[in-house]
């Protein structure tokens, strides 16, 4: 009887535990460590964070999903990975023995590389529920005292669209209290352009993405390093593409919310042949180290390299869909290792993206998500603000229920056949 262990239960590792039971079978153990047992629907945070949702309608209770599948959780969470004694140290004191490995911790928040960076510092997040509680809080206050909002994403972010999301969505919120008026609003990125995305664009997300900030009146500054965060202004370098000055500029800001660069965990991290020097885990094309094979790793705290050289450092997203990709490779790949054979599925890589603008939003797909591409396209309206209500009800549904149905793979036919989703109502949802 072999055990697998995934640590991690967000978006990738939750539906991992899943898979691996249904590819497994109950002659073999698979367990969970998580910190807590409550799952968080992070693309939601941006909603929680102008009121739209609250924590109770975005959360989990992962222990009766987990009883009814037959998988183990360990909600203590890990200290630290020990690979060469196939042993988690958990943060009881206590360990967890395992055959397999599937590591899907997701990213810790570099919130110290930058002065002033942080809910505990000058800034807001949309990262974790209580960071967008935090935020919701501090947008109450705005709502009551007017002033310059800055939103965006900061040297070395691999995760965009949710900054582009929360523009959006704060800027719907802000009209809807009758208050847009006095708040001026820019977007700091470290992008080179605008609807960059850390993918080198999907179809005409340039295009696409400035016209709306534009429609929008929000202000932008591209290539940018952030310098230091205050309590009342935010101070950014700007760069021309050979890496030099362009600008300084100091950005006026009573409200700032700006997505971090990530790293590797701290129970995962500095491990020889395991991670790379930010502390990602790397793997091949099924998923799998090179160093320690029975160690497999899903989601953001994959290693993945840029898609080519920007000014300011940019890194790549990993995707639902690339998520899920990779979760239904590995579960296939450790069941044949469980079976003596050697892996050979891998994931596909694709993206299928809705980014929710409050009352329309963008979707993009690339296939495959590092270009070139065989599919590169985009496109706008409301309908995607639908398709984002629906995909959050879809997936908590399926959280909730133990399911391990792939979800985006669904989307991804129902988006090239994208007559079927522009049909959908706003209404209706």
């Amino acid at each position: 009887m072999a055990h697998v262990v995934v640590l991690g239960a967000g978006l990738g590792g939750t539906i991992m535990a899943y898979e691996l039971r249904d590819a497994l079978g109950r002659e073999h153990r698979v367990s969970v460590v998580s910190k807590g047992s409550k799952y968080s629907f992070v693309p939601s945070n941006p909603w929680v964070a102008v009121g739209w949702r609250d924590r109770d309608s975005i959360e989990v209770d992962l222990a009766p999903a987990c009883r009814k599948r037959d998988i183990a959780l360990h909600p203590q969470g890990a200290k630290r990975l020990h690979a060469t004694e196939n042993r988690i140290e958990l943060m009881d004191g206590t360990s967890l023995d395992y055959d397999y490995l599937v590591i899907a911790t997701g990213p810790e928040l570099a919130f110290d590389e930058i002065p002033g960076f942080g809910p505990a510092a000058h800034t807001h997040s949309v990262c974790h529920i209580d960071h967008a509680l935090d935020a919701k809080a501090a947008f109450d206050q705005l709502v009551k005292t007017p002033g310059p909002v800055v939103i965006g994403a900061a040297q070395g972010a691999s995760c965009y669209g949710p900054a582009y999301e929360f523009a959006f969505i704060l800027e719907k919120a802000l009209r809807d209290a009758k208050i847009r008026d006095k708040v001026p609003m820019t977007f700091v990125t470290s992008e080179p352009y605008i609807g960059h995305l850390g993918l080198d664009g999907v179809g005409d997300t340039k295009g696409l993405l400035e016209s709306a900030l534009r429609s929008k009146h929000i202000k932008w500054i591209c290539n940018s390093k952030v310098q230091k965060f205050e309590a009342d202004k935010v101070t950014v370098e700007e760069v021309n593409d050979d890496g030099s000055t362009k600008a300084i500029h100091e950005v006026a800001s009573s409200y700032t919310m700006m997505l971090p660069a990530f790293r590797g965990v701290e129970a995962v991290r500095d491990i020889e042949g395991l991670t790379n020097p930010r502390g990602f885990i790397l793997v091949d094309k099924h998923q799998q180290n090179g160093k320690f094979q029975n160690v497999f790793a899903v989601g953001v705290c994959v290693a993945i390299p840029p898609t080519g050289k920007t000014p300011v450092p940019v890194g790549v997203p990993k995707t639902g869909f690339m998520i899920e990709s990779m979760v239904t490779a590995t579960a296939q790949n450790i069941a044949r290792l469980v079976r003596g054979e050697k892996p050979n599925a891998q994931g596909s890589w694709n993206a299928v993206c809705l980014a929710d603008f409050g009352d329309g939003g963008i979707a993009f797909v690339a296939q495959p998500q590092i270009p070139p591409r065989n599919v590169n396209w985009s496109s706008q309206g409301k309908w995607v603000h639908a398709a984002k209500i629906g995909f959050e009800k879809y997936f908590l549904h399926k959280i909730k229920s133990g399911q391990a149905e792939p979800f985006y793979e669904k989307l991804a036919l129902q988006v090239l056949g994208i007559d079927k989703l522009k049909a959908v109502k706003f209404e209706d949802v």
